[in-house]
């Protein structure tokens, strides 16, 4: 047999689907399974010895237009998969899958053009995002009979990019800073990050700032006293992955970093500003973790995955005092 699964969406939410790799070899232990993702998640999973093959859908770019979905399609369809499950719910994808042909189609109940699928299936709306996600396959076994924790693995040093083994390997305990976020009102104040940087630099401890390019602003903010190694827009995803795993703290957001060190249980410290964990997509499967945020605010939580402003404009949630963030982290180091 021959089963794909398909996940579009945000870095975060592949990291978050990863337990459903585990639950389908679970239920079909002799299947070859394909996962079809972004060309940037593609990273995140291809090292899985659970997958056999990762296809790309480049859903931004080359695969945008409708030419480039049914050249997708038409790809898909010469792969001759027997059966596809999709945690991703736009109305793309369901038609991609039907153009395909992939005669047992899986997918959320609640998904856009559902009605393309063959089957559909409730997805579970309390919970960690971990779980909803999972739930897909409830059907097939009861949710106890799953394996829960996510699952990403790192590169060895030898297939670092050229730019990352010049930065390690590093000595002494490594703290990594992710103070980046898609959405402003997710981002703890830089002040805060830079305080925090100051404290641990002091104490002999090698600060390491993680981001894409567009968090290069902020990281540069952060380290303008120079107590940090500012790594924001060097690294590649997969750089990341070896860092992250190389680290001894993480102190971040509530954003993609966070599921990374859950993924390598690596002790964290995950600043809520607007968002709340209740949400769902809080620390998972790390006995070694924290979270801290100010519950008391009237405003809190604004939006469930946060925005590009705050709106009464006070910003009180991303101005938690850098001490709260030191002591909760002195219990791990």
């Amino acid at each position: 047999m021959k089963i794909l699964l398909v996940q579009l969406s945000f870095l975060g939410d592949m990291i978050l689907s990863t337990p459903v790799i585990a639950g389908l070899k679970k239920i079909h232990p002799q299947a070859s399974l394909t996962v079809l993702t972004t060309p940037l998640a593609a990273v995140l999973v291809e090292k899985d010895p659970l997958v056999d093959k990762v296809i790309t859908f480049d859903k931004r770019g080359r695969d945008k237009s409708i030419s480039g979905m049914v050249e997708k399609a038409g790809a898909l369809r010469a792969e001759g998969f027997d059966r596809v499950y999709s945690l991703h719910r736009s109305h793309r994808t369901a038609i991609l899958l039907s153009l395909a042909g992939i005669p047992h189609r899986i997918g959320f109940r609640d998904a856009n053009f559902s009605f393309l699928y063959t089957e559909r299936r409730q997805k579970k709306i309390e919970g960690h995002s971990a779980i909803r996600n999972l739930s897909l396959l409830f059907d097939e076994l009861p949710e106890t009979e799953f394996d829960k924790p996510l699952r990403l693995f790192a590169p060895r040093y030898d297939n670092l990019s050229q730019r990352a083994k010049e930065i390690f390997p590093l000595d002494g305990e490594i703290i990594v800073m992710a103070p980046g976020s898609a959405w402003k009102t997710k981002q703890w104040h830089w002040q805060g990050y830079a305080a925090v940087a100051r404290h641990f630099a002091q104490s002999g401890k090698t600060v390491v700032l993680m981001g894409g390019a567009g968090d290069r602003a902020v990281c540069a903010k952060i380290n303008e006293q120079g107590d940090s190694l500012d790594c924001s827009g060097r690294l590649t995803l997969s750089d990341t992955l070896y860092l992250m795993e190389q680290s001894r703290l993480v102190i971040c957001n509530d954003s993609m970093a966070l599921h990374m060190a859950s993924a390598f249980r690596i002790p964290t410290v995950a600043v809520f500003c607007a968002t709340s964990p209740e949400f769902g997509f809080g620390p998972w499967e790390n006995p070694e973790s924290v979270v801290v945020q100010d519950a008391t605010l009237p405003c809190k939580p604004c939006r469930r995955h946060g925005s590009n402003r705050c709106p009464n404009g006070t910003e009180a949630c991303m101005t938690i005092d850098a001490n709260e963030v030191i002591n909760a982290c002195a219990g791990f180091l």
